[in-house]
């Protein structure tokens, strides 16, 4: 942005809600994308939009009526979403959003590529690696960093035997 002077409340949290919508869409959109609804998407009135609402989407305003439908139900739930959120809440997704900005190209695919997958996984198996993930977590860095390393440097078989063995120790 151009604009040199600090954001309000107000352009933050409209800010941090097309943050959530942008991920919704770099996410979610694109699979709904593939699978189109039966039914095309209803137009959303900007009328029909509450003050809050119309507040957090008010960069939107001049141009509500030529957005296509998908967009403005996916900038309403992102809205709607980002208003139910607690200010912690909030802070995460912003923090999320910076984080994904600063990825490249490249790195942003990689980690859509993962969610597809992680996305079409058996519930158990979510499960699994939402429960690795957080004993991942409560590793200390340099714990985390040696794990890393070693996973990094291992040979495709080393790789498969370590998931085989760790397998073996916690069947599904």
């Amino acid at each position: 942005m151009s604009n040199s002077r600090p954001f309000s409340p107000t352009r933050r949290a409209a800010l941090a809600a097309l943050v959530a919508v942008g991920l919704n869409v770099a996410l979610v959109g694109r699979s709904r994308a593939e699978s189109p609804a039966a039914e095309p998407p209803a137009r959303v009135e900007w009328k029909s939009l509450s003050a809050e609402e119309q507040k957090v989407l008010n960069r939107y305003s001049d141009r509500w009526d030529t957005l296509p439908p998908e967009q403005q139900q996916r900038l309403v739930r992102g809205t709607r979403r980002w208003m139910s959120m607690t200010p912690e809440q909030r802070e995460r997704a912003r923090a999320r959003y910076n984080r994904w900005q600063e990825l490249t190209p490249e790195q942003r695919e990689l980690a859509r590529q993962r969610w597809h997958r992680f996305r079409d996984l058996p519930p158990e198996q979510k499960q699994r690696v939402r429960d690795g993930y957080r004993n991942f977590k409560k590793l200390t860095p340099e714990q985390r960093r040696h794990l890393r390393e070693r996973w990094q440097n291992a040979t495709p078989e080393e790789r498969q035997r370590w998931l085989e063995r760790r397998r073996q120790r916690h069947p599904q």
